[in-house]
Parts: C-alpha cells; structure tokens; sequence
C-alpha cells in the first residue's frame, strides 16, 4: 500500500518546466517561421502555433514580440559561439582561421537557415532599438574576431609587419559578410567548397609573397 502511494504521488507531482528549455522552443520557432514565410509572418499568434503553445502561455515567457526577437537573435550567435567553443585549435593561424570561419559561414542546411534568419533580424534591427544594440554588440565582436586573426598572422610573422591591420580587417570582415549573403541567395553557386578556397586564397593574399607561393604550391610556409 505505502509503495502504491509512493507510486501516485510521483506520478501526480506538477511537471517542473525548464523555462530556458522552453524559451529555445519558442525562439526555434520563430526561426521556423521566419525561414518558411518572413519576418512579417512572425507574430506572437504564428510563432505560438508553431511552438504548439496559447498566444497566453507565450506571453509567460516573452512578455512582447521585441523580446522574442531578441531571445532568437541572441541565441543564433549563441549556437556559433558553442560551434567554435568545439574547434580544436592548433595555435597556427593559418590552419586555425579557416576552422574558425567554418563556423561562421552558411555551409549546410541549418546554418544556412540560421543565416537567413540572421539577415531578417539584421532588417528588423534598423527600426528596433533592443535588436539594433544585439546587431551592433554582434558587430564589434566579429570585427574583433577578424582584427585578432590578422593580428596573428603579423606575429607569426606571416604577414608583413608593416601591414595595415585595420584595412585587412575590414576587408576580411567584408568578405565573410559578402559569402554569407550570397551563400543564402545561391547556394548552388556558392557551394562549400568554393567559400572554403576563397577564404584561404584571400587569407595568403594578407601574407608576405614567399608564404602566400609556399602555401598555394602546397608546401609547409613555415620550412626554409
């Protein structure tokens, strides 16, 4: 009898609810609908059938649209940065930077979605404040990810001492920024092989002259 009731009570006990758990369904969802149908599709209605939830139960865990938006932008960058947390890196640049840009580049399926999401956000950012200051805090991180990869290739003495860091910089940033969007617009054309050779062709166009011939003859740049 005692075990009978033990039984009853575990089985009557509330269901305790992770509410982070339940945050990324929501975001998930709205990545879905966005992707499937565009941003003007997202409502709260919309985004809580999909997630299989009441306009009410979604209200519990974003209390507006703005907020919503926000959580789903965040956690995109949220799933590149664990994507990178798992790199192996070797400590050469030259080996370690493609890795790097790996991640952060729309080569699959799911991360081609997460980039087109991205992009509706990046639209939406411009008329709101909250996603306006993620895409700017989003900005200066991957301006410093790039101005920390050229600065490794000038201590390694791989690239010129004297090189304009803050110039290549950016034009490494542009670069990146102009594969991931035309990765999203054609993905037949810009397939992933593609992007992986125009990153590592334009990473020795930053090197000096015998590293970048070295590395496109497919020899170790860092043996005499």
């Amino acid at each position: 009898m005692r075990n009978k009731q033990a039984t009853c009570y575990t089985l009557s006990m509330p269901k305790i609810v992770d509410h982070n758990a339940q945050k990324e369904k929501v975001a998930h969802a709205a990545w879905r609908v966005i992707h499937q149908h565009g941003l003007e599709y997202a409502s709260v209605r919309n985004i809580a059938e999909e997630a299989g939830l009441s306009s009410g139960s979604l209200r519990h865990y974003f209390a507006t649209q703005s907020e919503l938006f926000a959580f789903a932008m965040k956690l995109v960058t949220q799933r590149v940065n664990e994507r990178i947390s798992r790199i192996s890196f070797t400590g050469d640049v030259l080996k370690d930077a493609p890795l790097l840009v790996d991640e952060i580049l729309p080569l699959e399926e799911e991360t081609r979605q997460e980039m087109e999401v991205w992009f509706a956000f990046v639209v939406k950012s411009f008329s709101d404040p909250t996603l306006g200051s993620l895409r700017s805090q989003v900005d200066e991180d991957m301006r410093r990810l790039f101005s920390t990869i050229v600065h490794a290739l000038v201590q390694q003495e791989l690239a010129p001492l004297q090189l304009d860091q803050e110039l290549e910089t950016e034009r490494f940033y542009g670069l990146i920024d102009g594969l991931a969007m035309h990765a999203v617009m054609r993905p037949e054309k810009l397939t992933p092989d593609l992007m992986r050779s125009v990153v590592k062709r334009h990473l020795y166009s930053i090197c000096k002259p015998e590293i970048a011939a070295a590395c496109l003859s497919g020899r170790d740049p860092k043996q005499p």
